[in-house]
């Protein structure tokens, strides 16, 4: 049986494909434009009132760059929330929040410590 999705979830994923797109072709702000593929959207969570909008993000630009990438993203919230009023059909378009999602880093590094103890088992077997 499919699942049935509420309109709040489906306006979350049009929010996040719309937002991906313009990130990737229209945003030209300086403090991102060599950064701008390392970034990547991985949740948009939206309020039930449509008022706001977190948008979660990741990157690959390295720890050294998170600070200069958030302040991009917060700077070009505006640009980015008149052009998706511009694409999505809502009475409201949200305000929006970008948050770092640190997930993807905790992720790499539980699977690296466990590949550590993994090999460290493998190593006492042998002796």
């Amino acid at each position: 049986m499919a699942k049935e999705f509420s309109r709040s979830s489906r306006v979350s994923e049009q929010i996040h494909r719309e937002l991906s797109e313009l990130i990737r072709l229209e945003l030209k702000d300086p403090r991102l434009s060599s950064k701008l593929s390392l970034v990547t959207l991985t949740d948009v969570e939206v309020t039930p009132d449509y008022a706001h909008a977190k948008v979660f993000y990741t990157s690959l630009a390295g720890e050294e760059h998170r600070e200069e990438i958030d302040q991009g993203l917060k700077h070009s919230a505006g640009f980015l929330r008149r052009e998706l009023g511009k694409r999505v059909r809502i009475h409201h378009t949200p305000e929006l929040h970008f948050v770092y999602d640190a997930s993807v880093e905790r992720g790499t590094r539980l699977s690296n410590l466990i590949d550590e103890a993994v090999k460290s088992d493998e190593g006492r077997k042998d002796e």
